[in-house]
């Protein structure tokens, strides 16, 4: 793997026909052969945690001497609890309930004809990613469980990790039985194998973008395949008048402050003009060193002035732009017109309000009383995800193993015509 220049339109044909390949096998491998492979894959990593680490160390001092900025460095960072986390997640994700198979609905036509739709993987699905390596196992063993073979590409600010973890992955996988193909990782930082990967009709059935807004909006704009993706987590938490001051206090500061440089992380507080505890909900946030961009009320309470840019900006940093909002309606209304229909959150204790906001918030999750950082597929229930999708088409929020099958008609008859 390296910068050196390649074929990217013959690089990815071939990883594309070996995947279609591997895709064939694992369609029809039994739910308890997957797991098995999967738990094998779990255990390599584990025993590869090592190698892992030390792969990881030579990125990150790279990263750091290239001026990587903080969020990114932490989504790059590993460490033994973080490998361990991700060998979890892999076991994990065995446990699940395959949904290849299931019976989504079946019905008979006054004819005599049965129909059932049944769920059966994509294919082939390519995953293009910036510097979290853990995506790197959670995407290949997510896709493989899901009957699928899966392509990926990962920054090259975590090229080592990336090579690291796919080689254990890889291994673990095999010894379980399933192809080798099944999980390929494109050996070159070469941008033009993006370009090759989105334009791979016939051989890619579906691309899921993880990144920055840069790499997401060069995704949806060339790619000639199907696009499973999300621009930003523009998110919200609105503090209403009725809310438990501990309990307001305690959500915004998990919202904002536990990791700031992943998607759920809330970047604009709204709150009510007629909660009685404004300043004190400002200065905790404050206190815990996040930098406040307000609106007029919270400027005059001493902070720095919030421009328009402010409230569409995804800051992945200890930023939030604050502003005073007259009432659930003027929440409501700002979300519509600055958020990005990720993951926002309303904290009250008036369940009228509550449940009109969760109906009328057009977001992949709304949340009542709870931080926005549970906008995760592991917190789901769902083991891993391979990405949180904010469309209306085919899957929204955590998308896990269901949002990566498609269904497919079967029709048994004895004999019937149309005539």
């Amino acid at each position: 793997m390296g910068d050196e220049q390649v074929d990217a339109a013959a690089l990815i044909a071939g990883m594309g026909q070996r995947a279609r390949a591997a895709a064939g096998v694992l369609a029809t491998m039994p739910s308890a052969g997957k797991a098995g492979a999967l738990r094998a894959a779990a255990d390599a990593l584990r025993a590869a945690e090592d190698a892992i680490l030390a792969a990881n160390a030579e990125d990150m001092a790279a990263a750091e001497a290239g001026g990587l900025s903080g969020a990114m460095l932490d989504r790059l960072r590993l460490d033994p609890a973080r490998v361990a986390g991700m060998a979890d997640g892999v076991a994990a994700i065995a446990g699940l309930d395959d949904p290849v198979g299931t019976l989504v609905s079946e019905s008979s036509r006054p004819n005599g004809l049965k129909l059932q739709r049944v769920r059966v993987p994509i294919g082939v699905i390519g995953i293009i990613y910036e510097s979290r390596p853990n995506v790197t196992a959670d995407a290949g063993a997510l896709a493989a469980m899901a009957g699928n073979a899966a392509i990926l590409r990962g920054g090259s600010e975590a090229a080592r990790s990336n090579r690291a973890i796919h080689g254990a992955l890889v291994a673990g996988l095999s010894a379980g039985g399933m192809p080798a193909d099944a999980v390929q990782l494109v050996p070159t930082t070469d941008r033009a194998a993006v370009g090759a990967l989105l334009a791979a009709e016939g051989l890619v059935d579906l691309v899921v973008p993880r990144g920055g807004k840069g790499l997401v909006a060069r995704v949806q704009a060339e790619a000639r395949v199907p696009v499973l993706a999300h621009l930003d987590g523009i998110n919200h938490v609105f503090v209403h008048a009725a809310a438990d001051h501990a309990m307001a206090q305690s959500v915004v500061l998990d919202a904002k402050m536990r990791r700031t440089g992943i998607c759920g992380a809330m970047e604009t507080l709204l709150v009510d003009r007629a909660y009685p505890h404004i300043a004190a909900l400002v200065a905790a946030l404050a206190a815990r060193g996040c930098a406040i961009r307000g609106d007029g009320t919270v400027q005059a309470m001493g902070y720095d002035a919030a421009s328009e840019a402010d409230w569409d900006t995804e800051y992945l940093d200890a930023i939030a732009s604050v502003r005073v909002v007259d009432g659930v309606d003027e929440a409501l209304a700002h979300i519509a017109a600055h958020g990005s229909h990720h993951t926002d959150a309303i904290v009250t204790e008036d369940t009228g309000v509550a449940e009109r906001f969760l109906a009328q918030c057009d977001s992949a999750i709304v949340l009542w009383n709870a931080s926005t950082q549970f906008a995760d597929g592991g917190e789901f229930g769902l083991g891993a995800e391979i990405g949180i999708a904010t469309g209306r088409l085919h899957a929204r929020g955590p998308v896990a193993l269901e949002g990566l099958t498609t269904y497919k008609w079967v029709g048994r008859g004895n004999g019937q015509v149309r005539g």
